[in-house]
C-alpha cells in the first residue's frame, strides 16, 4: 500500500531570523501571517503529525489543521546551544561546532547528532508508512525534513546540511517503508518573506 506524507515547515520565528539553534520561540507576526495565509492550500488529510514546538503547534493551527494527542517527530536536541545564536557559538566553542557540521556522528553540543536524528526519523517514517495509508501531514521542524529527505534518498548523512528548507515549504513522500519518492520545494501560499 502506497502512503503519502507531506512534510511542512514552519513558518518563520524570531530563532530562525536570528540563526539562533530552536528554544521553543513562537512564529514572529509576519510568519503568523503568512501561514494564515496558506489556510487552505492543502488536500484533505486523513491524519496530521505536528512537532511539539511552538512554532510547529502555531503553523498547524494557522494553517487550520487539528493539532491531534499524538505528536509528530521533535526536532534535533542542540543540547547546551539551546537558544545561542550561531555566532555565538562560533565564538565560543569554533573546534566544536565545526566538527559537528562535519561529522554526523558527532554531537558535541551533548544532545542529538544528525546521524540519531536520521535513524530516528527513519523509524517514524517508516511506522508511519506501516499504519497510516492515504495521505498524511506533518508539520516539523526544518532539521526534520533535512534527515527524512537524506533517509529517503538513501543519501549519506553528510548532505544533511546541503538541503535548504525554507520556511512554509512543503516536501512530499510517497512510497513505502524502505522505498521512497521524495518531491521537495512546494511553497504553501501566494508569497514568502524572508
Amino acid at each position: 500500500m502506497t502512503s503519502r506524507v507531506m512534510l511542512i515547515s514552519p513558518a518563520i520565528s524570531a530563532a530562525l531570523r536570528e540563526a539562533r539553534f530552536d528554544d521553543d520561540c513562537p512564529l514572529d507576526p509576519s510568519g503568523l501571517r503568512l501561514a494564515r495565509a496558506a489556510a487552505g492550500a492543502l488536500p484533505p488529510v486523513s491524519r496530521v503529525w505536528v512537532s511539539p514546538t511552538a512554532r510547529c503547534r502555531e503553523t498547524a493551527r494557522a494553517l487550520g489543521l487539528d493539532v491531534g494527542p499524538v505528536p509528530g517527530p521533535a526536532g534535533l536536541d542542540a543540547g547546551r546551544w539551546r537558544g545561542a545564536t550561531l555566532t555565538e557559538v562560533t565564538e565560543k566553542e569554533p573546534e566544536a561546532l565545526a566538527q559537528w557540521l562535519t561529522d554526523p556522528q558527532s554531537a558535541p553540543h551533548g544532545g542529538e547528532s544528525v546521524h540519531a536524528l536520521c535513524d530516528r526519523v527513519a523509524r517514524w517514517l517508516d511506522d508511519t508508512a506501516a499504519r497510516v495509508t492515504g495521505r498524511s501531514v506533518a508539520v516539523v521542524e526544518p532539521e526534520v525534513v533535512r534527515a527524512v529527505t537524506v533517509r529517503a534518498l538513501g543519501a549519506p548523512e553528510s548532505a544533511f546540511w546541503r538541503i535548504d528548507v525554507p520556511p512554509l515549504t512543503a516536501t512530499e513522500l510517497s512510497g513505502r517503508a524502505g522505498r521512497w519518492n521524495v518531491r521537495v520545494g512546494g511553497q504553501l501560499g501566494a508569497s514568502h518573506e524572508e
